[in-house]
């Protein structure tokens, strides 16, 4: 299974765009992340969203937010004009959340990805009692 998760911070504004047929909408976005040791230089990591998850992006993130994204990872080899081929990754979005100061998720996120999923109000299940824990006499246990 090819699934990320990964804290980051948005570095370039979301792009909105469409498919040639005009059916599909595209955002894209460039994200930063810490290196695994403190002396590592920064990673960035372009972040694709496609359908209603992409207006979503464009409207409601920016450049400097801090966010939580998930998704799958996938590899584009690149021809560069040096002779060479580059291999560069790309985050497939599934889903996203905004992180405000303290690290916590904002109610923005959360409105956010419940407009996606309406939900209707259901009746929540009652609680039920534990059985009680009967001693047991380990004196008589047969060998």
């Amino acid at each position: 299974m090819n699934s990320i998760v990964l804290m980051a911070k948005v570095v370039r504004r979301p792009e909105l765009r469409y498919t040639p047929d005009n059916q599909l909408p595209i955002a894209q976005m460039l994200v930063e992340f810490p290196g695994l040791r403190p002396e590592d230089a920064p990673s960035t990591l372009k972040v694709t969203g496609f359908g209603n998850l992409a207006q979503d992006i464009e409207q409601h993130y920016g450049e400097g937010d801090r966010i939580i994204i998930s998704g799958r990872l996938q590899m584009n080899t690149i021809d560069r004009q040096e002779g060479f081929k580059e291999k560069r990754g790309e985050l497939i979005l599934s889903q996203i959340l905004r992180l405000d100061e303290q690290g916590n998720v904002t109610a923005t996120a959360v409105a956010a990805a419940s407009k996606e999923t309406p939900r209707t109000p259901t009746s929540s299940p009652e609680a039920i009692a534990a059985p009680e824990k009967q001693e047991q006499n380990l004196d008589e246990i047969p060998f």
